[in-house]
């Protein structure tokens, strides 16, 4: 089992990124962030609306809400590959949004909590386990489409300096980028 601790250092590390990334990916120019790069969600504006989009998915499971129609945008969620903001700065508003929504809700968590059996329906199928294991995943996939998104930033010139979580907890901001 993890620790609130754990998490609550997760959800810094996630920020961190977040910021980070979104930052770099500002100095791009909107054609650039949305070019077809023939990643797993076409773009690094794809990618990142993807990760919005599971993020808010899991949110509303962890309150207890069964995502309904609707509840991500006009129409509700359709896919995977759904873009959720076409303008990069609303989409960045709400990923910051977003990231202090999820660092609020695991603030919020106890040891006891995270141990308790986790129960939500995914394509109409009860799924059941350990919260911790949910809200690990939640980071797991940002860190795997950030890294997704780090490999598309650097192919454009983009340099996201130090990106290893060891440094963010060693050093806080170890290499700062400057927001765009």
């Amino acid at each position: 089992m993890t620790s609130p601790e754990w998490l609550g250092a997760l959800a810094r590390y996630n920020r961190w990124m977040n910021d980070k990334l979104y930052g770099l990916a500002a100095t791009l120019s909107d054609e650039a962030r949305k070019r077809d790069r023939s990643a797993f969600f076409k773009s690094i504006h794809g990618t990142f609306n993807h990760i919005l989009l599971a993020d808010r998915v899991w949110l509303a499971r962890f309150e207890g809400v069964t995502v309904p129609e609707g509840f991500i945008g006009p129409g509700g969620i359709r896919s995977l590959e759904q873009e959720l903001y076409a303008d990069f700065a609303d989409l960045r508003r709400e990923r910051a949004l977003t990231d202090n929504e999820l660092s609020g809700w695991i603030s919020r968590l106890t040891p006891e909590r995270l141990a308790a059996p986790f129960a939500y329906v995914r394509r109409g199928q009860r799924q059941e386990s350990p919260l911790w294991w949910a809200v690990a995943h939640v980071f797991n996939h940002q860190t795997h489409h950030r890294g997704q998104v780090t490999t598309l930033l650097t192919q454009q010139g983009c340099d996201p300096g130090v990106t290893d979580l060891f440094a963010m907890l060693r050093l806080g901001d170890p290499d700062p980028v400057t927001p765009g």
